[in-house]
């Protein structure tokens, strides 16, 4: 009778604690397969506003806040832009002084806790930029996908798409140089994005079922007079434009590629958001499965999209080895394998998708190089 008491609460023991690692590897698998457009990542810090002058912010002294360059500086219900460190300010050991360009929307007060982000636009390309632009819904395979139009004069588009954790807000950063250099640009939301159909079960796929929504895209842009396109993503907006660049119907109109912190491999990416979550190494395999199991998400999938044989147009990589989300060695494996067709500019200290925040003069003109074969 004993015996069989104590295998029967063994068995108990082992069945809670299968449902217990169940649960923990779903929750840390949200990290990426239920980030929130327009939040942060979890492996970005959560900075504190000491103080505020005229042209000056006060904040908290870390890495993040130590970035070079021009970023978005986002909080609950606020929305700033900040410049460069400025070294000369007046400061406590702890903290750290940038210039603030512009404060968007709200206020921001001490105390405050606010995160850098890509995005230093708000709204759209007429309300941020003064580009004339339209919005236009494109048909896509779950619904109508709302998209923002800005005409150009030449006939090769670029259909721009964002990635994990922002909107397509943060295409503006480089519309008004597009624009300057007369490119047509499609902007659009894609599935799970605000206003946008969302996957059937609510998650976020990391690239793999969304690229069909870029193939709409492309096939808008066909229809509506480009003779070429150029595809041009961010995080996994980049895998969606390698998925798109091998599979589409309209592949043959791709002329090239702009891929910046392309995730290349997803359960890495999903290993390391996970890991900024302080999900204990040992549940890590435990929310790749969890993932697989929720989306239906195989490496093998992504891993061939990637492929240096598949690739067949001109590609300009934007990565950094300070991308904490994903790994730069693989951008670097990929371009090592076909010097032929792929151009990879290093980036230091630019966290994940935001290449162009750390330096957008070089930024630009290295973009500008890359599109002029193609324009």
């Amino acid at each position: 009778m004993r015996t069989v008491k104590a295998t029967a609460a063994a068995v108990s023991v082992a069945l809670a604690a299968g449902a217990v690692g169940v649960a923990a590897g779903r929750y840390a698998s949200d990290a990426a397969l239920k980030a929130p457009p327009g939040r942060p990542l979890p492996t970005e810090p959560r900075l504190t506003v000491h103080a505020t002058a005229a042209g000056q912010i006060t904040l908290t002294r870390d890495l993040a806040s130590l970035r070079p360059g021009t970023y978005g500086l986002a909080g609950d219900g606020s929305h700033a832009v900040v410049g460069p460190v400025i070294d000369t300010a007046p400061h406590s050991a702890d903290t750290v002084v940038r210039r603030l360009e512009r404060v968007t929307h709200g206020t921001l007060h001490p105390r405050d806790k606010v995160w850098l982000t890509p995005n230093i636009h708000i709204g759209n390309p007429s309300a941020a930029l003064g580009l004339d632009h339209a919005d236009i819904d494109i048909p896509g395979e779950l619904g109508s996908l709302p998209a923002w139009f800005v005409p150009g004069a030449r006939s090769t588009w670029v259909i721009a798409v964002h990635g994990l954790a922002t909107t397509r807000e943060l295409a503006l950063n480089v519309m008004e140089f597009l624009h300057r250099n007369r490119f047509p640009v499609l902007a659009p939301a894609y599935r799970g994005d605000l206003g946008a159909p969302r996957n059937p079960d609510g998650l976020n796929h990391l690239g793999e079922t969304e690229w069909r929504d870029l193939d709409a895209a492309i096939r808008y842009a066909v229809r509506y007079g480009a003779e070429h396109v150029v595809v041009y993503g961010w995080s996994t907006g980049a895998t969606m434009a390698l998925r798109a660049a091998a599979h589409s119907g309209m592949r043959d109109r791709v002329s090239g590629l702009v891929l910046d912190s392309p995730v290349l491999d997803w359960e890495t990416t999903l290993r390391a958001l996970a890991t900024a979550r302080h999900t204990p190494g040992a549940l890590l395999p435990l929310a790749v499965r969890a993932a697989q199991g929720r989306t239906g998400l195989h490496g093998d999938r992504i891993a061939e999209a990637a492929d240096p044989a598949r690739l067949r147009v001109p590609t300009l990589i934007f990565h950094g080895p300070d991308d904490t989300v994903a790994p730069w060695s693989l951008s670097r494996r990929l371009a090592a394998r076909r010097p032929d067709l792929i151009t990879l500019q290093p980036v230091a200290r630019a966290p994940h998708g935001a290449m162009w925040n750390a330096d957008p003069a070089t930024y630009e003109e290295i973009l500008r190089r890359f599109l002029t074969p193609l324009m």
